[in-house]
């Protein structure tokens, strides 16, 4: 969730759009994009798991 976006995972299922739009009366004030994630889920993981190690500097 972004100040003004909602980004979901999708994946390439029949109630995606249902799901999205759903999500989208939810946050009237945001946009909802859904990103295919067929592909990541594979790995076990979705966005969080992308983005959730931030390594040291």
């Amino acid at each position: 969730i972004a100040n003004k976006a909602v980004v979901v995972p999708t994946y390439r299922d029949k109630n995606d759009e249902k799901a999205l739009e759903i999500l989208q009366q939810c946050f009237p004030d945001r946009k909802v994009v859904g990103i295919d994630s067929t592909d990541i889920i594979w790995g076990l993981g979705s966005f969080h798991c992308l983005s959730q190690q931030e390594p040291a500097v």
